[in-house]
């Protein structure tokens, strides 16, 4: 099966047509080098500890080409761990991501919270990102969405193109090459009025996914001066796994 990126050595990926974007067919997604970044990242520093946080900054627009990515130790440590990683193309830094890695410990006596749940995936109808979006990306995504009006709906998506072609991905790992998807599943204003890019990515987790769905509860904000946020909350089957935030450049296009 085809993936979104081709191994090509210890650093460098290629990515396949699949990860055409939406704002423009002829440059990446950003959604599946989020995820390649904290593949890399679990691949090369986890040692028994788990993704808490991870914080992109989308530094530019990424063509299809190979990348190249480079992992640093910012805070080691035995259970606690800050690692920053780097996704270039060309000598290019093109995404940076700050991960936090937290030891294991057994909680499941008390977890749990008060946020509430959203319908399951078979209590909605399917949505499809193509006819709102161009790109391969969004193609390679199966959609559900539930609007309750334009920038506010719950939405579950899921993937089966592998991340990485030929080497095993960790659900965390996959989740993450798929959410940055909640910017467009119910877009305030249509996108022949209004471009609103993100500019960053910030998730924090409590569980790994347990499931091929991803929930996502998504409100999306403009402000008044072109700034805007989209605000979601992640599930999995069985419950909310975390929460992240995309901040948004708010651009009217021309009548």
């Amino acid at each position: 099966m085809v993936a979104y990126f081709d191994r090509l050595d210890e650093t460098t990926f290629a990515p396949t047509g699949l990860v055409s974007g939406g704002w423009d067919p002829g440059e990446q997604h950003i959604a599946p080098a989020l995820g390649l970044l904290a593949h890399v990242v679990e691949t090369e520093r986890t040692h028994g500890l788990q993704l808490a946080r991870l914080s992109y900054d989308i530094l530019g627009t990424l063509p299809i080409e190979p990348v190249q990515v480079h992992v640093e130790v910012l805070r080691p440590g035995r259970t606690i761990e800050l690692v920053q990683a780097t996704l270039s193309h060309d000598g290019r830094a093109a995404v940076v991501v700050r991960a936090w890695l937290l030891q294991a410990y057994e909680t499941s006596p008390i977890a749990g919270g008060p946020l509430p749940a959203v319908p399951g995936p078979d209590d909605m109808s399917a949505w499809d990102p193509a006819g709102t979006w161009p790109g391969e990306f969004v193609r390679s995504v199966e959609a559900r969405r539930l609007q309750e009006e334009p920038g506010r709906a719950v939405s579950w998506v899921r993937t089966a193109v592998p991340l990485v072609a030929d080497e095993p991905v960790s659900a965390t790992a996959r989740a993450l090459g798929v959410i940055d998807i909640a910017n467009g599943l119910t877009p305030r204003r249509p996108t022949d009025e209004v471009a609103f890019p993100n500019v960053d990515l910030t998730v924090h987790l409590v569980a790994a996914p347990r499931s091929d769905w991803l929930g996502l509860d998504t409100t999306v904000t403009f402000g008044p001066t072109g700034l805007g946020l989209t605000h979601t909350i992640l599930h999995d089957t069985s419950g909310p796994i975390g929460a992240f935030t995309q901040s948004l450049t708010v651009r009217p296009r021309p009548s």
